[in-house]
């Protein structure tokens, strides 16, 4: 197969570009950065530099493609993040039309069910909408849980204050998941056509509470009694603000973790449940480690 991947190699894009040409099969990923041609050629790939902006250039780059990855990759410096999801949403959209492509996987998020209160996430509910506009191609929309890497956030707090914690409750359940558990689930995926036009695929590594979730952390930081510290809303936009982010992307940080208390951002995820992937938080815990030691 020719399958196209976004992303570049990026947290998922990378494990996923190994496993496929690790099968055999011709992948192009997609760049914006010409510094990674050899690394993408190192993996057995073939590296297309371009932008997401550049419709000509991504219709070209799909076309004669069986299957192609799509992802929004994040740009802090576009503030109205809604605004550039359905941007490049729409980009790809117009690009797959031109191209003839007929499958394609779009990484979304759990939550994109919902069409208010979920902050950034609400670009991957608009973006389904979008794409979904291509009536003839099938579509597998990928919605992951939280990730893993989002835990090295507290990493500072956890050095200053010797605590962890954010906008919900300590007994409140968080659904986590790594990259390359991801990348497995995108990989299935894309190898077997589905038969419905439309497929969502939730994807998920573990499940802690935020308690659990601090003590094996803590653990793997000599830190055995780390404790998740429950704050307002108010409270860590604040503290987000005052740590430099911009108070639109704080707001939408305070969303996101206000809808995952609530219950949700979850409640499309807990009525169609996936087999949790092979690295539960524990494996993930050793990864943290080697990033908390390091800064």
């Amino acid at each position: 197969m020719k399958i196209i991947v976004t992303g570049s190699l990026g947290h998922i894009s990378k494990p996923l570009t190994k496993i496929l040409t690790a099968n055999s099969h011709q992948v192009v990923v997609i760049s914006s950065n010409p510094e990674r041609i050899e690394a993408i050629e190192e993996i057995g790939a073939t590296a297309a530099i371009g932008s997401l902006d550049d419709v000509a250039f991504l219709s070209a780059t799909f076309n004669g493609a069986d299957a192609v990855y799509l992802m929004i990759p994040p740009n802090f410096k576009e503030f109205n993040s809604l605004e550039y999801y359905k941007r490049i949403a729409e980009n790809y959209r117009k690009a797959i039309q031109t191209s003839g492509v007929e499958q394609i996987v779009f990484l979304s998020s759990w939550g994109a069910h919902l069409d208010k209160g979920t902050g950034t996430i609400l670009g991957s509910h608009h973006a389904e909408l979008i794409l979904n506009q291509l009536e003839a191609v099938h579509k597998t929309y990928i919605r992951p849980v939280s990730f893993y890497y989002n835990l090295l956030n507290y990493i500072e707090m956890i050095k200053n204050a010797g605590i962890i914690g954010s906008n919900f409750k300590s007994e409140d359940k968080v659904a986590w998941v790594h990259p390359k558990d991801i990348a497995q689930a995108v990989s299935e995926e894309i190898l077997v056509k589905p038969d419905e036009i439309i497929k969502i695929r939730y994807v998920a590594s573990d499940e802690k509470t935020a308690t659990e979730t601090a003590h094996i952390l803590g653990k793997a930081i000599d830190k055995p009694n780390l404790e998740w510290i429950p704050f307002s809303d108010a409270e860590v936009k604040k503290s987000l603000i005052e740590r430099g982010l911009p108070e639109k992307f704080a707001q939408d940080l305070v969303a996101i973790n206000a809808s995952i208390s609530s219950g949700k951002m979850g409640e499309e995820y807990e009525k169609n449940k996936p087999e949790f992937g092979n690295i539960k938080l524990e494996d993930y815990a050793a990864e943290f480690a080697k990033a908390y030691h390091q800064q």
